[in-house]
């Protein structure tokens, strides 16, 4: 029997605004001293009374809207109880049935081309809870985490496979970061996933008993643990047995999901209105000037890179996944006029300098506009290729202006003719053999020869120039 794996994605996206959920404690809390920022508030206090953030629920409603989500009027916050050693108040302040968002959906493309439409249940806001680092036969409890902003993005069980679950995670990653709602830097604990996963035999339209995994917190993680857990789920049933709905925890060093306790229903939490948190009311106004503020996203400015600019697929992705570097692109083909060219430089070039140093395109010392600059040096023919390889590591460390730099270094295309003629001239009798070998039809004796002209005009030569003239006079 041939089964087929049903997923659904919670995302969790610390919020990036400048205070907490509820109160004014710092939300800048990486690598910070344990409990440092805290307060009576995000630690539970009796009597302490939240008041929400309103850039935090702004900031979900643009990203919301992003995802193409629709926006209710009215929405409230709820008591999500259960206890646990990193909650202090012993419930999180959370959204039950009025969320913030609901009804979206994300385009994904695979590896093989398919492009599939995957179903955003709903996004709404929450706290965070606290840390719990595990030390031996102690366990460690920090609460600058806890009452940190954070949307949660729920997907509807349209996913079939690891391969689309990780594009989905991904392009959720770039969303977020292009409407400037979330960091989302997995390695400071800004983005975290739990999966839901069962198997049906294919052709079933009931799903079948799912289990939980939650604080998936990398790509590889999620890749990982979703490929485990089919497997698993599918050699449990193809022997008879049973699957159990349980919440399982992720093993990265061996590998493995383990069943850690019985999967909770909603009535476990026993959720009910937060009577601490007014409800939020949110305008058509409100939403619209919300709107304007969401730019371009990723995979509609792919497909314009590729329907105005004639970039390959690849390339235009690349660029458009990273909202400052394709603000860079843009920015250096405006100098340029060349597109393809600023591309090929920008992708080979400057992010293999940056990505060999471990650097973002934030991090560059060139400046779009020389490197657009750069590029036109080469298409009009003031420089060779060859030459602006060379320079192009100086050129980085001081962002210096490339046309200032060709000019005083005197590295411009040689332009008198008939200098060059000269030149080659001299190469052909120096280099008799080769000449013969050439004639004998060797057309690798013909780049040697040309290798020797630009070799005696220190790379000045236009390589294009000089094939033409050696051939003149070699014929």
């Amino acid at each position: 029997m041939e089964f087929e794996p049903v997923i659904g994605l919670e995302v969790h996206c610390r919020i990036n605004t400048k205070t907490k959920m509820f109160c004014r404690c710092s939300n800048t809390i990486f690598n910070a001293e344990p409990n440092s920022h805290t307060c009576p508030i995000c630690m539970g206090f009796p009597g302490m009374l939240p008041l929400i953030n309103e850039e935090a629920v702004k900031k979900a409603i643009k990203a919301a809207l992003a995802l193409g989500c629709e926006i209710p009027g009215f929405s409230k916050m709820d008591r999500k109880s259960y206890f646990y050693p990193d909650l202090p108040k012993g419930y999180q302040i959370s959204q039950y049935d009025l969320p913030l968002s609901k009804k979206g959906r994300v385009t994904i493309t695979l590896k093989d081309g398919t492009v599939k439409e995957i179903g955003v249940t709903r996004l709404h806001i929450e706290d965070d809870a606290g840390k719990l680092t595990h030390a031996g036969d102690s366990t460690l409890v920090d609460f600058n985490r806890s009452g940190t902003p954070l949307m949660e993005i729920v997907s509807e069980p349209d996913l079939r496979s690891a391969e689309e679950a990780s594009s989905y995670a991904r392009q959720l990653q770039k969303i977020v970061r292009y409407v400037d709602c979330s960091d989302a830097d997995m390695e400071k604990g800004q983005m975290r996933f739990d999966i839901n996963v069962s198997v049906r035999p294919k052709g079933q339209k009931e799903f079948g008993v799912k289990a939980e995994v939650k604080n998936l917190n990398s790509f590889w993680s999620l890749e990982k643990c979703l490929e485990y857990e089919i497997k698993r789920q599918i050699e449990t049933l193809e022997n008879g047995g049973k699957i159990a709905q349980e919440t399982r925890g992720w093993d990265d060093k061996t590998g493995v999901t383990v069943s850690q306790r019985s999967k909770e229903e909603a009535a476990d939490y026993r959720y009910f209105p937060e009577p601490d948190v007014p409800p939020l009311v949110v305008t058509r106004a409100m939403v619209e000037e919300l709107r304007k503020e969401i730019p371009e996203l990723p995979e509609a400015k792919a497909n314009r890179y590729q329907a105005q600019y004639g970039l390959s697929a690849y390339d235009a992705h690349l660029l458009a996944e990273d909202s400052s570097l394709a603000a860079y692109f843009e920015e250096a083909n405006k100098v340029s006029g060349q597109p393809k060219k600023t591309a090929n430089w920008l992708l080979s070039e400057l992010m293999g300098l940056l990505n060999k140093n471990s650097l973002t395109i934030a991090d560059s010392k060139l400046s779009a506009a020389n490197l657009g600059k750069l590029v036109k040096l080469v298409e009009d023919g003031v420089i060779t290729g060859k030459i602006a390889k060379e320079i192009f590591p100086e050129l980085y460390e001081q962002n210096a202006d490339p046309e200032k730099f060709v000019k005083e270094k005197g590295l411009k295309v040689m332009g008198d003719t008939g200098e060059l003629e000269k030149i080659c001239q001299a190469v052909i009798e120096k280099n008799a053999k080769t000449v013969v070998d050439f004639k004998a039809g060797n057309e690798r004796a013909f780049g040697a020869l040309i290798g020797q002209v630009m070799g005696a005009t220190k790379g000045t030569a236009n390589p294009k120039t000089v094939n033409e003239i050696l051939r003149k006079l070699l014929s």
